[in-house]
């Protein structure tokens, strides 16, 4: 036999876990310089562009042949 509930849970207890439901995926949008994804009114993670001008140096990692 498996357990029972000793106490009913509140109506506020039970909307407050069904709050989490409600939340949808969050949007992107791709980048007008390099293509890759990234969050609307933000800069460019990737590249460091904005409205199609570079706000932000990115520092490119060199791949090591090791």
């Amino acid at each position: 036999m498996t357990p029972h509930p000793k106490r009913k849970h509140s109506k506020g207890r039970r909307d407050r876990r069904r709050s989490q439901d409600a939340l949808s995926a969050v949007g992107t949008i791709a980048c007008s310089n390099c293509g890759n994804k990234r969050l609307p009114h933000t800069v460019c993670p990737t590249c460091g562009y904005y409205k199609g001008r570079e706000v932000v140096q990115v520092k490119k990692e060199k791949k090591s042949s090791e």
